[in-house]
Order: structure tokens, then C-alpha cells, then sequence
């Protein structure tokens, strides 16, 4: 056995660099995907449990595990069903708003390190990458909303983007805080900025940065009680209103995709990344336990997924105005002001600019 694995490690060595890379970039998609099934029944499950019912327990898997094979149903559903396009609609922009939606989701993994080794680009631009990558989700809404030749549609496909861009500003300047702090846009490298256990991590130094972030995340993903997309589907449908079958699914996997992907950039920017909380600590810092790995990621995204499910069990739906004045009159100048406080902290030489301090 261990033959054939010493085997297969130089037989992937051995591999080009690109095909390597092609072969991680179908992986993470997979996994991603995979993700994004299993997150749909895990929030069924976890509403479920906190308003004391059973959720999904129907579709098992090979006879056992009753409900694990809800999301597999349902995604077949959706494949079999037809996707009407509207007769006025411009019929290719109303078919690919739904990709530009997902796309981006899942493009943002290419400069996000999983662990120590494993990141598919190391690119020195990786923050500005994903803030580009951010603000293309919102083209895809308003696309959706318009090249359906729908009045309600585009209405509700402009409620929703200016929600988006509003909290989409508020996260890009939560981000600068990060960049100032780190000194790099490289991800990979802000996350070895934090090393030096639990308190050496941006959340501690940068803690209103990390409640905007989270904040924001949860408003750009349409998420409750920010959901006012979900919820203009009491009257009619929001900018979706034209789509049915898979197209229709594309839009609702965007979001739970999108979530994931917030989930990972807050454990990445405040929260040490593949870091480990143990590290340095007497006793078991030198032990596995306080070695980087994936598994401290994973678990962080675990962490902050359950509060996004959280968080719809729990707040009510806030209304337009209050979701509009809290992006611009609350949220902005919050960050606004932490990053004055930050240029006090560097030139004083405390927090992230003084690591002798955290040892």
C-alpha cells in the first residue's frame, strides 16, 4: 500500500504544472457544488430542528440515511422541468444571467489558499480579484430583471442591486482595513500575517471591521432578514419572476454558493484561515492540534454557515428603508472611522503593526 501511493505522488509530480492546476480547479468545483446540495438539507434540517420539527426525511440513499438524497431529488425535479422563455424577453441575455450569477461564486475559490500547500493561483492581486469578482453577481440580478421585459421584474431587480451595491462598499472598505493591517493583497499571505494564535488574528484588532463584513456578507447574498428579493415572492417573484425550471434553480444556487464563499473569506480575513487557535500554545501548540491545516478552515466555514441558517430561523425580514440606512448611514461610516483608528494604531506601533506583542 504504501508503494502505490509513493507511486502515485511522483506520478503527480510528474504532471505539468497546468494540468495539475486543471485537475484542482475541477475538484474544488465539485466540491463546491457538492457543498451547495448539502447546504440546501442542512439548512432544512437545522430550521427544522429550531421550530421543532423533522425537516427532509423522506428520499434516502440507497435505502438508509432517510432524507440525504432530498437535494439529488430535487435537483433532478428541476432538470425535467420546462424552462419557459418569454416570447418579448431578449432571449440570450435572459439565458445567461443566471451563470453570471453562479460564475463568479465560483471563481473566487482560484486565489483562496485551502491549506498551507494547496491554493490554486498565488496571484499578488488575489483581494482586488475577488472584489472584481463580487461586483460582477449584481450584472447578473439586473440582467435577469431587465431582458425579461417585465416591469415588475426590473423593479425588483433594481431593489435588489442597490441593496447589493450599498453593502458591497461597505465590505470593499472592511477589506481595506484588512489590507492595512496585512500589508499584502495576497491572500495566502494575510493569512500568515495573523499567525500567533487566537489573539493574533484580525478579528481581535479589527472586530468592527469583522461585524461589517459578516453584516454585509449576509445583505449580499440576499440572505435573511436581509432577504427582500425572497420576500417580494409573497406578492408575486422578485427579479426572477420569469424563470422556471433550472434556470430558475441556477439563481438560488448562486446564493448558497455565495455563502460558503462569504463563510471563507471571513475565516480568511479575520479568523486565521487555515491557522490554527492552538498555535504557540504550552503543551499542544507543537502537536497536531496546533498544525495548519484544512481542517481549522473547514471548521471555521462550518461556524460561520451555521449563523447564516441562524440568523433565518431567528431575525424577522427587515423593511427596504431600514435594510438602505443601515448599508449607507451605519455600516460605512463604522468602517470609515476604524480605518482612522488604524493609521493611529500603525503609527504608535500597536495591534497588527507590533507582532512582538502577541509573543
Amino acid at each position: 500500500m504504501h508503494t502505490q501511493i509513493t507511486h502515485l505522488l511522483a506520478l503527480w509530480a510528474s504532471l505539468p504544472q497546468i494540468v495539475r492546476t486543471v485537475v484542482w480547479i475541477l475538484i474544488i468545483t465539485i466540491g463546491v457544488i457538492l457543498c451547495v446540495a448539502f447546504l440546501t438539507l442542512w439548512e432544512r434540517k437545522v430550521i427544522g430542528w429550531m421550530q421543532l420539527r423533522r425537516g427532509p426525511n423522506r428520499v434516502r440513499i440507497f435505502g438508509m440515511l432517510p432524507g440525504l438524497g432530498q437535494p439529488f431529488a430535487d435537483v433532478f425535479k428541476l432538470l425535467t422541468k420546462e424552462v419557459v422563455v418569454p416570447s418579448a424577453a431578449s432571449k440570450f441575455l435572459f439565458r445567461i444571467a443566471p451563470a453570471l450569477a453562479l460564475i463568479p461564486a465560483i471563481a473566487a475559490w482560484a486565489v483562496i489558499p485551502l491549506s498551507p500547500q494547496l491554493v490554486v493561483s498565488k496571484a499578488n492581486a488575489g483581494l482586488l480579484y475577488l472584489l472584481a469578482l463580487s461586483s460582477m453577481g449584481v450584472y447578473g440580478i439586473i440582467l435577469a430583471g431587465w431582458s425579461a421585459n417585465s416591469k415588475y421584474a426590473l423593479l425588483g431587480a433594481m431593489r435588489s442591486a442597490a441593496q447589493m451595491v450599498a453593502y458591497e462598499i461597505a465590505m470593499g472598505f472592511a477589506l481595506v482595513g484588512v489590507l492595512m493591517a496585512a500589508g499584502s493583497m495576497n491572500l495566502g499571505q494575510i493569512v500568515q500575517h495573523q499567525q500567533g494564535g487566537f489573539l493574533a488574528w484580525n478579528w481581535f484588532w479589527l472586530f468592527p471591521l469583522f461585524v461589517v463584513y459578516l453584516i454585509a456578507g449576509v445583505a449580499e447574498t440576499n440572505r435573511a432578514p436581509f432577504d427582500v428579493a425572497e420576500g417580494e415572492s409573497e406578492i408575486v417573484a422578485g427579479f426572477h419572476v420569469e424563470y422556471s425550471g433550472i434556470a430558475f434553480a441556477l439563481f438560488f444556487l448562486a446564493e448558497y454558493a455565495n455563502m460558503i464563499l462569504i463563510s471563507t473569506l471571513t475565516a480568511v480575513f479575520f479568523f486565521g484561515g487555515w491557522l490554527s487557535p492552538f498555535a504557540g500554545y504550552p503543551g499542544i501548540g507543537h502537536t497536531f492540534l496546533g498544525d495548519p491545516s484544512f481542517f481549522w478552515l473547514g471548521l471555521k466555514v462550518f461556524v460561520f454557515l451555521f449563523l447564516f441558517l441562524w440568523f433565518r430561523a431567528t431575525f424577522p425580514r427587515y423593511r427596504y428603508d431600514q435594510i438602505m440606512r443601515l448599508g449607507w448611514k451605519a455600516l460605512i461610516p463604522v468602517t470609515l472611522v476604524w480605518i482612522g483608528v488604524e493609521m493611529i494604531m500603525a503609527a504608535i506601533h500597536i495591534g497588527p503593526w507590533a507582532r512582538p506583542w502577541f509573543h
